[in-house]
């Protein structure tokens, strides 16, 4: 199945003719989105808004697209400037099943998910999961003085008013070919991205767009031990894992300083297993932050992750700084 799904996401961004013949159903899926927006825009459908700023973090694209980061550079911004962010997440890939969940020092990625663990753990920043982001977000605010939420995702979720939209995409791949799914990689047609603020491109150097990315330090899992992302501190031969939506990068980030890595590459969100980690003996392991937050049980003492904290536009912190302290101004 994992095969069949990295052959259609290959075709979409490599425009492959065979796509037409799906063209059918992608006017049934945009048709279908159109209306379910509609209803939202309309008033046959409640939207519930929350009594202080939300801004969503989302993209159009399915995949992984660099959300993530972006969310954890906003929270330690604002935190950087007095404001009291909060999170919400979806909580994909959690197994708990208690909706809403809030994240603590005791949560793992099965009760919560990896990326909201990965947030909370990063910024110690009040995180609230629920798949209805709008239970989340009460619940967030229910047990937390905060000034802004941000939402990790969502931008579909119309049932969640928001004063500020983000969408992020990759600077290559952009919108592939441009159609929805299943034709394409969209979950909503392009024009979408007219109505959001601000749309960034992830590893764009635009001063007014582009997401970059800032390579800090290596961090041992188990413990918590920092070295300079060099193969004179660690080694030049090691093993690179990554179970993320676009796991390139991560790859040629150690490429550009020096490494020599044999790749492992695994689902966008995968649970790990000891079986995983078995037959990645005799070099170290580096892998990234998003899935350490899953691994410190099962890898050995020799694991690794790289920290890395994604770089904003001006015009983006800027606008969500504002966002937070017109709220609190107006109390």
């Amino acid at each position: 199945m994992a095969g069949v799904q990295s052959a259609l996401v290959a075709a979409w961004y490599r425009g492959s003719w065979w796509l037409v013949l799906l063209r059918p159903l992608e006017f049934l899926f945009r048709s279908l989105a159109a209306i379910r927006r509609g209803l939202f825009l309309w008033g046959f459908k409640s939207v519930w808004r929350s009594p202080g700023p939300v801004v969503v973090v989302g993209n159009i694209t399915v995949g992984g697209t660099g959300k993530t980061p972006v969310v954890i550079a906003l929270v330690e911004y604002l935190q950087a400037q007095g404001v009291k962010p909060g999170v919400v997440s979806r909580g994909y890939g959690a197994a708990r099943g208690e909706y809403p969940y809030l994240v603590t020092d005791q949560s793992s990625a099965a009760d919560c998910g990896d990326e909201p663990l990965l947030i909370y753990r990063r910024t110690a920043c009040p995180c609230a999961v629920a798949p209805d982001r709008v239970l989340a977000v009460q619940h967030l605010q229910d047990n937390f003085d905060v000034d802004i939420v941000l939402c990790d995702d969502g931008l579909q979720h119309y049932a969640l008013a928001r004063d500020l939209e983000i969408a992020v995409m990759d600077s290559q791949r952009r919108v592939g070919n441009g159609y929805c799914l299943p034709a394409g990689p969209l979950r909503e047609p392009v024009a979408r991205l007219k109505q959001i603020d601000h749309v960034l491109l992830r590893g764009s150097e635009d001063a007014l767009k582009g997401v970059s990315y800032v390579v800090e330090t290596l961090v041992n899992l188990h413990s918590g031990e920092e070295r300079q992302v060099s193969p004179d501190e660690l080694e030049c031969d090691i093993h690179a894992v990554a179970g993320i939506g676009q796991p390139s990068q991560f790859f040629d980030m150690l490429d550009e300083r020096g490494f020599s890595a044999e790749r492992h590459v695994f689902a966008d969100h995968h649970i790990y297993s000891p079986d995983d980690f078995s037959p990645l003996g005799g070099k170290a392991i580096i892998m990234t932050e998003k899935d350490a937050v899953k691994c410190r049980e099962l890898a050995g003492a020799n694991a690794w992750y790289l920290k890395i904290s994604a770089r904003l536009p001006e015009a983006v912190t800027h606008a969500v700084l504002q966002l937070a302290v017109a709220d609190k101004s107006a109390v």
